[in-house]
Formats: structure tokens, C-alpha cells, sequence
């Protein structure tokens, strides 16, 4: 933690020449007006929040002329986005402070836990008409029921009255393009309303991989006399041609598993259908604001996969599953803002968390070719058992949250969190090859009560009109029940629950009359009873991990060079061991205490500008940098670090625009995660892509 510490006070002499000269006239930089609601679920400046707080607005993702979460985050500091992964090519990994999980950062859209109580639901996430992305590194708010130990993503779409009337329609390589149109609607009842919907398709390098997705997002909002009223319904329905992740062979990626081919059976899916509901309403009560959101969701994901089990044979070579996985989320919270008090600003409110699951389907096994030539297909294919599993789950809090001012240079904050979580799974496995034997599982039930909280603090050292250089600690509690895979895991036993306790310092700066934003922080995490998955008999399951440290330190700039030129750059160092862990590796139990994690690695950076006049010409450019990381826990397969490239060009006139876009212009094809389904296995990133497109804005 000292590099973090010594970067603290060069951030301040950095700022020292700027603070000496006579102050720039201030401008009006995009970000000047940037508030968040992550943090503290009132509006406030990132630069005034204890936390590692950053805002990428829907502005700069046109600019960028990004869709995804890998590029919409790709100048964020700390954070690393892997495309996509087990959950499919339109899926993603994120990962925070040097750890890479699925379910270890909690996803929000509107306000609303993306996935419940389950795992975040990254492959139906759509940003066409984002207004902000929020991202907070570190422990989810007390406010959040669905915790996070490492990360916040909120997606914030556009308020219907903003909305403007316009057509987009794109083509790419590998077969993609799409279509994207949204609509004002008519005023009806005092309510504003919009419609977005879009279509898509994106195709790869690999062999029978692709995606398309078709959404629908119909937004809703009345300010009525007593207060404001808001129901939003979004549809989505993703198809998926999966990918295969390629194996690894001692210390190298196996030869005779090219890197396009693809070892699913012949017409394999991964097909995700999800709707949801959202109610809201915010209204006065004496000094105080009321607000309340209610949220049901229903997803469906059906499922026929596979992965290579043994490169040796070259017979049932291969190990696949068919699957339905149903899934219902109600989230319901309330609570009570006050903003107006003396120095003081108080949350306070109740949230509920209710998540019911169900999985059904069977395993196989099968032979394919090693370069993916002549896949079995379905018929082929019968199921050697009968997998069921259900579970449930509630999820309970009541919270308090309060920012207090002491002095004008003081920020103080606190907030405490009571958890009770419960949680039942059923789990039967029936052998056809053994009928007689029946069904074979059990169940398993869990209740726990915990407290979470967090304190912080924001001092300013130093302002002068809008300049200012703020220091900040904070130190979080963080606490959630265990992940479930729904897949092959087919054990009745509930894992423990998953804790972790991080702190954080840095300090925040704006300088050069608001024209350039600093950031730098260090940050320390122990964690307890990480969810990995482990190969028990050729299949995969969770197990916990013991404990683990992670801790890191990490700095982003933003400085608008002129009123149309923005440049961006980030960087972190993020060192992630195990602290006391054994696992079986052939036989023979292993203690991991002071092994790097697997695919984390020590550095990440990024650099990017953007030109963004008006009218004419337009243009950004995003590098990437990916340091050396571990393919493996025992950490003798050392793997190097690579750069990729994205750029856009475009060009405005009037209500038109068109523009070109290319995503890893460098075509690498590194391994960016690792397969949870298939043992020492490895996701690449995705080849070259280009796409042009045309856009009306009515």
C-alpha cells in the first residue's frame, strides 16, 4: 500500500503549478454538472463522495460510439470488462479491484437489481438511450440489498421528456448490424412517455458464434399535484450461438484445438427471454421526500451446450446439458430522503429482495472432432439424467444512511444495514443408467442475520473558486449469500455466505477552472469464503475458497483540452492472493496461501480522446492495456500482456450522422476469462470488428 500512499501527495503537487498561477476563467466542461445517486441515493457530486466514484455519460458513449459494457468502461480505472464468457458472446465478466467474478459486483438499471437476488443478468443489458452509467468501486451502498463486494454498475436511461424522435440502422463484419428507433410518444393523462426499440446481430470469427437480440423499452413518467409517477416495462429476447472456450494443456493452449473452432454440438443455444416491471412513485412528506419502487421480473433461459472434457480419447471426448432455468425477482424498496435539514442529509428505508428459481434438464456426452468439425447434432444426443434444482430466496434490510457537514470543509458519513437472508434448495439427480437407484439429493435451508455498514470521510485541502482538492478514507462491510449455478451443480448443499471488508484512501482534485478532473486511490480488501468453481468427477461445481487480499492502487485523469476535445486515461495495480486456501490438484491437496488469483492481473491502463464538435467531422480513440497475469491458481502458467485498439470516425450535418466504428483493431485473440463449465479453459477476445452506420435524429 505505500506506492498509494506516496501517489497521494504527488496528486496534490501535481495540482501545486496550476493552484500558483492566476485562475482560469471557468468554462462549461460536459462534466461540470455530473451528479451520481449510487452513493448516496440523493444527488450529489462525485468529487464530494468518500468512494471511488466515476460517470460516464450517454454524451461521451455516443461520442465513442460504444454499446457494450466493454467499451462503455473501457476508461474507467479499476475496472476490466471480459467479453463474453459461460453466460454467452452477448455476456460479459466485469471485473473490480483485481477480482474477476460473475457475481461478485451488483448490476443496476433504473434503480432496479438487474438479476435479483440471482446472478446479474449482463446478457439481456441493453444501452440504447443511457442518460449516465454510474460506477462505484468498492462495497455496495447500505441502500442496496442485492450487496456487492467489489462494485457498482448503474445504468441510467433518458426521462421520456428527454427523449428525442430518431432511426439508426448499422452493418458490420461476420454478418452484423442492426436497427435502433425511439419515439416520444403522444402525451397522454398528464404522463410523458417514449418508446425505444432495437434489433441486432453480431457475428465472430469463431465457427457458428453469433448473437441477436431484439428489446423494447417503453418508458413512463406524470408529475402529478402530489407527486411523480413513473412505470417502465422492458422486454428482451437474446439468442445465442455459443462459443467454446479453448483448453490449455500443461503450460500451453493445446495445438489441435485451433483458435476459431467452436466444440458445441451441432445448433447449440443459449437463449435468454426477460421482462420487467417497474412502479414508482416519489412524493413530499413534510420535510422529507417519499419514495418508493416496485419491480417484478421474469426470465427464461434455455440451454444446450457443451465443453471438451478429455483431448486424449478420441471417443466422448465432450460433456454437454439441455436445460430450462425459470426465474421471478419482485424487489420492492422504501424509503425517506431529507436533504434540507442544517448540515445533514439522511436515508433511511426498508428494501425486500425476493427471488424464486427453478432449473430442469440433463446431462450428456458426446464426441466431436478437436478442430469442431462435424458436431452431433440434438437427435443424437439423449440425456444421460434427470437434473432438478429449485431455490429460493428473500432478502431483507432496513438502513440509515447520513452525510453530516460539520464545517465547510468536512464531509462525514455513515450508514448500517440489517440483513436477514433466507434461502431453501431442493437438488435430485436421477441416473438413467441406474433407474432402480431413483432420484438421489436432498435439501438444504439457511438463515442468516448480519449487520453491513460503512463510515467515511471527505475533507477539502484545498479550493479556490471552482478548483478544489478533496482527501478522502472510508472503510465498508460487506455481506451475501453464496451464488448458485443452476447448471451442472446439481448438490443440494447452500454455501456459506460470502463477507468482505475494504478500505479505501485517496483524494479527488478538479483543476485548471474544472477543466481537469484527478483521481487516485489505494484500497485494501480482506475476503472470506469466495465462491470458485472446482472439477469433481469431470463436472464443475462451487465450492467456497477460504480467504483472500486484495488491495491495489488506482488513478484517472479527465481533462478537456478544448471545448470539443476530451482526453481521458486511467490506470490501476491491483495485486489479488490467496490468504489460506487448499484445493485437490490430481489427487493431491495444494495450499494456495500467497498465489496470485487466476486472469487478474497486476496492471491495467487506458488512454483515450475524443473530438465531439457539433457539426462536421468526429472522432475517438481508445487504447487498452491488459498486464501479464496467471492462467492458473498454482501460478506456473504465466501468460503475457497485450494492447487493443478501438476507433470511431464520424461525421454530422444537420439531423444526420454517419459514422465508422472498429472494435480491436490490434486482432488479438488473448484469453480474457476462464470457463467455469469447462476445466482449464479459456475465453478469447473476440477478433476485428468493423461496422458502419447512419443515423436521423427528427
Amino acid at each position: 500500500m505505500k506506492p498509494a500512499l506516496a501517489l497521494i501527495p504527488c496528486l496534490l503537487v501535481a495540482g501545486a503549478p496550476l493552484c500558483g498561477q492566476a485562475p482560469a476563467p471557468p468554462v462549461s466542461p460536459s462534466n461540470s454538472a455530473i451528479v451520481e445517486v449510487t452513493a448516496t441515493r440523493f444527488p450529489e457530486d462525485p468529487i464530494r463522495v468518500p468512494a471511488s466514484v466515476q460517470v460516464v455519460t450517454g454524451q461521451e458513449l455516443a461520442a465513442r460510439g460504444v454499446t457494450d459494457l466493454q467499451g462503455a468502461l473501457a476508461l474507467v480505472a479499476g475496472v476490466n470488462i471480459a467479453p463474453g464468457g459461460d453466460a454467452g458472446p452477448a455476456a460479459s465478466i466485469p471485473e473490480f479491484m483485481g477480482l474477476k467474478e460473475f457475481d461478485a459486483f451488483l448490476l443496476v438499471v433504473d434503480g432496479v437489481p438487474w438479476g435479483g437476488t440471482f446472478n446479474p443478468a449482463l446478457s439481456t443489458l441493453d444501452l440504447e438511450n443511457v442518460d449516465r452509467i454510474e460506477i462505484q468501486r468498492g462495497a455496495a451502498p447500505v441502500m442496496y440489498g442485492a450487496t456487492s463486494f467489489v462494485g457498482v454498475i448503474q445504468v441510467i436511461h433518458k426521462k421520456p421528456a428527454d427523449i428525442h424522435d430518431s432511426l439508426q440502422i448499422s452493418a458490420g463484419s461476420h454478418g452484423s448490424g442492426g436497427t435502433v428507433a425511439t419515439v416520444r410518444l403522444p402525451r397522454w393523462s398528464k404522463v410523458d412517455s417514449s418508446l425505444t426499440a432495437d434489433v441486432a446481430k453480431q457475428g465472430y470469427d469463431d465457427p457458428r458464434t453469433s448473437f441477436k437480440r431484439s428489446h423494447v423499452l417503453w418508458r413512463n413518467r406524470a408529475e402529478l399535484a402530489s407527486g411523480t409517477l413513473r412505470f417502465d416495462l422492458d422486454a428482451s429476447a437474446v439468442d445465442q450461438d455459443p462459443a467454446s472456450p479453448r483448453p490449455r494443456v500443461g503450460a500451453v493452449f493445446s495445438p489441435d484445438v485451433p483458435v476459431d473452432s467452436n466444440q458445441n454440438p451441432a445448433g447449440a443455444y443459449l437463449n435468454d427471454r426477460r421482462a420487467t416491471f417497474t412502479l414508482g412513485w416519489d412524493q413530499d412528506a413534510g420535510s422529507a421526500v417519499w419514495s418508493t419502487i416496485l419491480s417484478a421480473s421474469r426470465a427464461r433461459q434455455d440451454v444446450f451446450r457443451g465443453f471438451l472434457v478429455d483431448l486424449s480419447t478420441p471417443s466422448l471426448n465432450a460433456h454437454g446439458y439441455r436445460e430450462r432455468i425459470e426465474t421471478t425477482d419482485l424487489y420492492f424498496d422504501t424509503h425517506l430522503t431529507w436533504t434540507d435539514l442544517p448540515g445533514l442529509k439522511v436515508v433511511a428505508g426498508f428494501d425486500h429482495l425476493h427471488g424464486a428459481g427453478t432449473g430442469h434438464g440433463g446431462d450428456f456426452d458426446y464426441t466431436v472432432n478437436l478442430n469442431g468439425s462435424n458436431p452431433p447434432g440434438s437427435a443424437a444426443l439423449p440425456p444421460a439424467a434427470d437434473i432438478r434444482v429449485d431455490d429460493h430466496r428473500d432478502f431483507s434490510g432496513l438502513y440509515g444512511f447520513a452525510e453530516w457537514h460539520p464545517a465547510s470543509r468536512w464531509i462525514l458519513e455513515a450508514g448500517l444495514r440489517m440483513n436477514r437472508t433466507n434461502e431453501s434448495r431442493r437438488a435430485y439427480t436421477l441416473d438413467f443408467g441406474n433407474p432402480a437407484a431413483g432420484y438421489v439429493g436432498g435439501q438444504d435451508q439457511r438463515t442468516v442475520n448480519r449487520l453491513t455498514g460503512s463510515l467515511g470521510a471527505t475533507w477539502t485541502a484545498w479550493e479556490a473558486g471552482v478548483d478544489r482538492v478533496n482527501l478522502f478514507a472510508s472503510v465498508r462491510t460487506a455481506y451475501k449469500p453464496s451464488a448458485i449455478d443452476f447448471g451442472l451443480d446439481s448438490t443440494p448443499g447452500i454455501l456459506a455466505p460470502e463477507t468482505a471488508r475494504n478500505w479505501d484512501l485517496g483524494a479527488k482534485s478538479r483543476l485548471a477552472g474544472g477543466r481537469l478532473g484527478l483521481e487516485v486511490s489505494a484500497f485494501l480488501m480482506d475476503f472470506e469464503n469466495l465462491v470458485v468453481s472446482q472439477s469433481l468427477g469431470g463436472l464443475p461445481v462451487l465450492v467456497n475458497a477460504g480467504t483472500q487480499r486484495f488491495q491495489g492502487v488506482e488513478g484517472s485523469a479527465d481533462w478537456r483540452l478544448r471545448p470539443d476535445w476530451t482526453l481521458r486515461g486511467a490506470y490501476s495495480y491491483h495485486d489479488s492472493r490467496f490468504r489460506d486456501y487448499v484445493q485437490v490438484f490430481d489427487g493431491t491437496p495444494a495450499q494456495l496461501a500467497g498465489k496470485r488469483l487466476e486472469m487478474t492481473p497486476y496492471h491495467l491502463g487506458s488512454l483515450g480522446l475524443v473530438y465531439a464538435p457539433a457539426q462536421g467531422f468526429t472522432g475517438a480513440l481508445t487504447a487498452r492495456y491488459t498486464g501479464s497475469v496467471f492462467l492458473d491458481k498454482r501460478n506456473r502458467v504465466p501468460y503475457g500482456g497485450y494492447a487493443t485498439v478501438d476507433a470511431r470516425l464520424g461525421y454530422r450535418t444537420g439531423p444526420w450522422e454517419f459514422q465508422a466504428t472498429g472494435q480491436n483493431l490490434t486482432d488479438r485473440r488473448d484469453p480474457v476469462a476462464e470457463s467455469e463449465m469447462g476445466d482449464a479453459q479459456y475465453y478469447l477476445m473476440p477478433g476485428r470488428r468493423l461496422q458502419a452506420g447512419v443515423s436521423l435524429r427528427f
